[in-house]
């Protein structure tokens, strides 16, 4: 099992500052925001408008190393995205994209609990790569692939 560790130990808010895509003062407000809601703070900047899910997605490559990957326009396998029952990719907001040799190649919101790699790996039998991609794309992948 790959436990992915933060490439960049940086909080996600410091690297959107640096990137100059956010204020410090945003930040404090998103912040103040987040202790009233359980919320990441790249889904409540989101929400506040004030950033795109583009720059958040691009902010966590960074912070983790992963490589960002659209999926609007990425035709993906059916067969694939059934090895991860819809339950759990709906927990973590993932969708399984490709699968060659023993390695399931996964996209994913956010890499905050690392449980879920080994969780995957039992389920699947195989090793995992992460991509990032957006909330909008991933949900967007489900009502594409997942008939309910």
């Amino acid at each position: 099992m790959v436990l992915y560790k933060r490439f960049l130990s940086k909080p996600i808010g410091e690297i959107l500052i640096e990137k100059g895509v956010i204020t410090r003062e945003q930040l404090l407000k998103a912040l103040e925001l987040q202790k009233k809601e359980s919320k990441l703070i790249g889904e409540i900047l989101i929400n506040l408008g004030i950033v795109k899910e583009e720059e958040v997605a691009q902010a966590l490559t960074m912070q983790y190393g992963l490589p960002y990957l659209p999926l609007k326009n990425y035709e993906l396998n059916p067969e694939i995205i059934k090895l991860i029952p819809k339950e759990l990719a709906h927990k973590y907001s993932l969708i399984a994209i490709d699968k060659i040799g023993n390695t399931l190649t996964i996209s994913i919101t956010d890499l905050l609990d690392q449980e879920i790699i080994s969780q995957i790996e039992k389920l699947t039998n195989s090793n995992v790569q992460f991509f990032v991609s957006t909330a909008s794309d991933i949900k967007d992948a489900y009502k594409r692939y997942y008939q309910d």
